[in-house]
């Protein structure tokens, strides 16, 4: 049967669960304070960059099922079921902030006490929280509202940017925290058409492990990248070629394929913020997860040591030098580039006097509000490489994958590049003619 939703914020999260929950015959109330998106997502245009979103949103709006509004009072009275799909962006010392949590959870419980709303309403914190916050969300709405049903459960996600439309239709699992039998029986009809018993499950838990479970999964996927990072010095070291001794590891049942490129490190709205605030969890309680911090300080050396590279080709220092940047976002098909390893490389290389031309295919204007005027930003990606000293490969988005060399090499003042996602062949490269410097890989075709 369907039901009336309502999801709190028009992020990635929000945005694609709503538009997901509505092409399976809900009706979803999405609620944000901000107008100009607002406007912008009522005309069917997709705030964010992601494939196969767009003519969703617009198929839904056009049959009835999908609103947007900034009247949460609204929303509150149409929707049985309320998912927080709130930023928890990191506090100073690593630790979520929860204070759009939890305000909004307070300004839902007013809105339900002060119009006497008798039938139960369930509040889903979907957002990446840390352990106790459902306690905590429950503790705001009994205070609030202590003689209205509001029942709290956890439902963690587990996106990825660029592949979230399918992860969402197309789950691997769904996790329910909750011991509430009736909140369970709700948000069980509610995934039942996202999930089945073979190889797409429904969990149910505690709400605490819930939570864990959501921050464990990006740590442990944080701690692989970095792993193949370290990895990577060590090949470099001996002689040995990463990528060969990736493809040795993946065969690997118990090791599996995913997670295991080296590269210039994770980014991204989760998991730099998640493992940073799983580690401040950890220590409050005294029991710290030495590999979780370990894990964010590879994946901080791996950028450093990639720019020492670029320095050390040039003598020490890219004063005066001329670089282009392929590559912006903080991975492919998106345009998300909060904590981007490429602009964390870019801001290290102007640091040290380089000037930067860049392309990226989706990700120009997000780079734009955050960069500013402090690099060029080219209309294509050969336009960036004009006249520079150096490529720096930096996304590995798939029209990169097969350049025209010869044009590439016609433009670049020199024939130098940097592939910091391995992204192309060394021998190819020096068959090619280009000084080929990747990440924990033979820098000249072996003998």
């Amino acid at each position: 049967m369907p039901l009336n939703l309502a999801v709190i914020g028009t992020g990635y999260v929000g945005l694609v669960s709503g538009v997901c929950f509505a092409e399976q015959g809900n009706t979803v109330w999405c609620v944000d304070v901000d107008r100009d998106k607002l406007a912008r997502l009522e005309r069917g245009e997709s705030t964010i960059y992601e494939p196969g979103l767009e003519p969703m949103l617009q198929r839904n709006l056009h049959e009835g099922r999908l609103h947007f509004t900034d009247d949460l009072p609204r929303a509150v009275r149409n929707a049985a079921v309320i998912f927080l799909c709130l930023p928890t962006p990191p506090d100073e010392d690593g630790s979520a902030d929860l204070r759009y949590v939890l305000e909004t959870a307070r300004q839902i419980a007013t809105i339900i006490d002060q119009e006497s709303i008798a039938e139960r309403r369930i509040l889903v914190t979907r957002s990446t929280v840390p352990v106790g916050t459902a306690e905590k969300v429950r503790r705001v709405v009994a205070e609030v509202a202590p003689g209205s049903d509001i029942r709290v459960a956890s439902n963690p996600e587990f996106l990825s940017e660029g592949n979230a439309v399918r992860e969402t239709l197309q789950p691997e699992r769904v996790i329910i925290g909750s011991s509430d039998p009736e909140v369970v029986a709700v948000l069980s009809e509610l995934y039942r058409p996202f999930v089945n018993e073979y190889d797409r499950p429904l969990l149910v838990m505690d709400e605490r492990s819930a939570e864990v479970a959501k921050y464990a999964a990006n740590a442990f996927l944080a701690l692989r990248i970095s792993f193949m990072n370290e990895l990577s010095r060590y090949c470099e070291a001996v002689g040995a070629d990463i990528e060969h001794v990736r493809i040795g590891m993946s065969f690997d049942p118990r090791i599996g394929r995913r997670y295991l490129h080296p590269g210039l490190g994770f980014g991204g709205s989760c998991l730099p913020k998640d493992i940073r605030a799983l580690a401040h969890s950890a220590r409050e309680v005294g029991a710290p997860l030495r590999l979780v911090e370990l894990t964010a300080a590879i994946n901080r050396e791996q950028l450093e040591r990639f720019a020492a590279t670029i320095k050390a080709r040039f003598g020490g220092s890219v004063r005066g030098r001329r670089l282009a940047f392929w590559g912006l976002a903080f991975k492919p098909n998106t345009d998300d580039v909060r904590e981007a390893p490429a602009h964390a490389l870019i801001r290290l290389l102007l640091a040290d006097g380089a000037s930067v031309a860049a392309y990226d295919p989706e990700a120009m204007e997000t780079s734009r509000q955050v960069l500013g005027d402090a690099i060029e930003y080219a209309p294509d990606m050969y336009a960036a490489a004009s006249g520079a000293d150096a490529l720096v490969l930096a996304t590995e988005w798939a029209e990169f994958r097969s350049p025209d060399w010869e044009q590439l090499k016609a433009l670049l003042n020199g024939s130098v590049i940097f592939d910091g996602r391995n992204l192309w062949d060394p021998s190819e490269m020096h068959r090619l003619g280009f000084e080929y410097y990747a990440i924990g890989r033979p820098r000249r075709a072996l003998a």
